[in-house]
């Protein structure tokens, strides 16, 4: 057996909340500022004030296989070959502003990845309606026929 302790578990108050049952580990999450370009003026030169969050999804301990492999679906081109999650938060011209915006994407992202998919319930086309597609589509075959030439004997 391990002689050495385990680390102390943050409160669930530092934990990011995604739904009443899940929250990530912010430890998990990593934020790094880069300068952003757009308007700033000549401040946009000096300070790095874009917002690049990076979570590993592959390695999570925070998410259930299920919501893991959803948000992968879910997160297309940001997710990396390796599995990580690159949010650009470069909308607000603070670090602060833009820290929060990345986290409130991940968690946006997150919060609809861990909601399951509604199953497919699958239904009977009405007798009715097939035979009204029929009988369309006989009117217009009549009327094709009709636009034919016109022979000698009629």
């Amino acid at each position: 057996m391990n002689d050495t302790p385990a680390l102390p578990r943050p409160p669930d108050a530092a934990r990011i909340a995604i739904t009443p049952t899940l929250a990530l580990d912010p430890r998990e999450v990593q934020i790094e500022f880069v300068r952003a370009s757009g308007p700033g003026g000549q401040n946009v030169n000096k300070v790095a004030t874009a917002a690049q969050l990076r979570f590993d999804v592959r390695g999570s301990a925070s998410l259930p296989a299920a919501v893991r492999a959803r948000l992968e679906r879910l997160a297309g081109g940001a997710l990396t070959a390796d599995g990580v999650l690159v949010i650009d938060a470069r909308r607000y011209r603070t670090q602060p502003q833009n820290r929060q915006d990345a986290l409130d994407r991940l968690v946006a992202l997150v919060r609809r990845a861990a909601t399951p998919p509604k199953p497919r319930r699958a239904t009977r086309v009405p007798s009715a309606v097939k035979e009204q597609r029929l009988e369309a589509k006989r009117r217009a075959a009549r009327r094709k026929q009709l636009r034919g030439r016109v022979r000698a004997d009629e």
